[in-house]
């Protein structure tokens, strides 16, 4: 397990640089101040539902008498799913929909629902990380899948922080662009995972 593939991973996953659009709308009636703990909140719900993840997904799914391999093989359509909306430029259909956009502009605190779940941490990255741990070898795979969650935490800060010239120096265009290479991505761990999932199968039958 690889460090540089977790990152990357998370880092398409979570996608923080595309959900800049989605941000500056569900913040533009906030204070600075209160955008700034918006941020802060949004940062920690992402390091903190990987971590859960991390920790006790595997024991969630022992509880469901959900293996492994079928998490690979649902976890691998879904994130394929997510990647032909990322190519398409569009939010993914796993993220939150356009009701639930409408009911988070009436809430008083966004930074967890919707922007950290859904929109942030979705199913796909849930599920991606639960297989990212039962790869792990040791304490010492978890910690290398925490940190890379604590690093991916930290790009969502600094991406919020900084969303207002970003979008003005990028533009939806070049937001844009940058999702279709994170859809690109993400469509090849879906195959990567898909084929896992299915060899596990075959040799277990």
């Amino acid at each position: 397990m690889e460090f540089a593939k977790i990152c990357i991973t998370l880092a398409a996953l979570i996608n923080p640089f595309g959900a800049i659009p989605a941000f500056i709308s569900l913040t533009e009636d906030q204070s600075e101040a209160v955008r700034r703990q918006t941020i802060r909140t949004a940062a920690l719900a992402t390091f903190i539902v990987i971590a859960i993840s991390a920790l006790g997904g595997q024991y969630l799914l022992a509880g469901f008498g959900i293996t492994i391999p079928s998490l690979q093989v649902g976890g691998g359509v879904l994130l394929f799913l997510v990647a032909v909306s990322m190519f398409n430029a569009q939010p993914a259909p796993s993220r939150a929909t356009p009701e639930e956009r409408d009911e988070a502009s009436e809430r008083a605190n966004i930074a967890v629902v919707p922007l950290t779940i859904p929109l942030l941490t979705g199913p796909g990255t849930v599920s991606t990380v639960i297989i990212y741990a039962d790869q792990a070898h040791g304490v010492g795979g978890i910690l290398m899948l925490l940190t890379a969650g604590l690093l991916i935490a930290v790009g969502v800060w600094v991406a919020f922080s900084l969303a207002a010239p970003i979008s003005r120096l990028a533009g939806r265009t070049g937001l844009n662009i940058m999702t279709r290479l994170m859809g690109l991505v993400l469509a090849a761990l879906a195959v990567e995972f898909v084929a896992a999932g299915v060899r596990a199968y075959v040799y277990s039958s």
